[in-house]
C-alpha cells in the first residue's frame, strides 16, 4: 500500500512538473509580429467568391442597366470609376475602396429615384448590397486619409454634376461591377495555366 502511495505521489509529482514546463515554454514563445494575424484575416474577409460574378443573369442585368444609362448621359468628359480611385491607394487595400464606393453607389444612386426610372435598377442594388454584406468585416490597413480623399473627390464629382452625376454612376455600373471582381477576388496562382493567343 506504501508503494502503490508513493507512485501516486510520484506520478502527480511528474504531471506537476510537465505542466509547469509547458506552461513556461507557452509565457516565453515568442509572440507572431504585431499585425500578422490581422493581415492574413483582412485578406480572407476582402475576398468575394468568383461565383458570385459568373452568375450570367446578374451580369447581365447590370450592363444592360449601365448601356441604357449611358444613352442619356450629357458628360462624356468626367468618369466616377477609373483607375483615378486607385490613385495612392494600396492593392491591399483596393477591395476595401470598392466596398465603400459600391455602398455609396446602392445608397445614394440606385435607392432613390433611380428604381423608379430604369428597370432592373432594384435587382442590380440587392446584389451589390449583398456582396457589400459579404465583404462587411473588410477592413483597410494603414492610413485611411487616400481612401478618404479618393471617395470623397467621387462624391464630389457626382454632386457636381446633379442629375446627370446619378445618371453617370448608373452608366458606369458595368465598370464598377468589373473594378469590383478585380479587386474582390482572388488572382489565380502564378505558374497556372496560360491562354495562348
Amino acid at each position: 500500500m506504501a508503494s502503490l502511495q508513493t507512485l501516486a505521489k510520484s506520478f502527480s509529482g511528474w504531471v506537476f512538473f510537465w505542466c509547469c514546463c509547458c506552461l513556461s515554454l507557452l509565457l516565453t514563445s515568442p509572440l507572431p509580429p504585431k499585425g500578422a494575424r490581422l493581415a492574413s484575416t483582412t485578406h480572407h474577409v476582402c475576398r468575394l467568391n468568383k461565383t458570385n460574378f459568373q452568375q450570367s443573369y446578374i451580369r447581365n442585368r447590370t450592363y444592360t442597366l449601365a448601356k441604357m444609362a449611358r444613352v442619356s448621359d450629357e458628360d462624356t468628359d468626367n468618369r466616377l470609376i477609373g483607375q483615378q480611385i486607385y490613385i495612392n491607394i494600396k492593392e491591399n487595400n483596393r477591395c476595401y475602396l470598392m466596398k465603400r464606393i459600391v455602398e455609396i453607389v446602392v445608397k445614394d444612386v440606385l435607392l432613390t429615384e433611380a428604381k423608379d426610372r430604369y428597370p432592373y435598377v432594384e435587382e442590380v442594388a440587392q446584389f451589390l448590397a449583398s456582396l457589400t454584406s459579404e465583404l462587411s468585416r473588410c477592413k483597410f490597413s494603414g492610413h485611411r486619409e487616400h481612401i478618404e480623399k479618393n471617395l470623397e473627390e467621387m462624391k464630389s464629382k457626382m454632386k457636381q454634376l446633379g442629375e446627370n452625376g446619378k445618371n453617370k454612376a448608373i452608366g458606369e455600373l458595368d465598370l464598377l461591377f468589373d473594378y469590383l471582381e478585380n479587386a474582390c477576388v482572388d488572382a489565380p496562382k502564378k505558374g497556372g495555366n496560360k491562354k495562348k493567343n
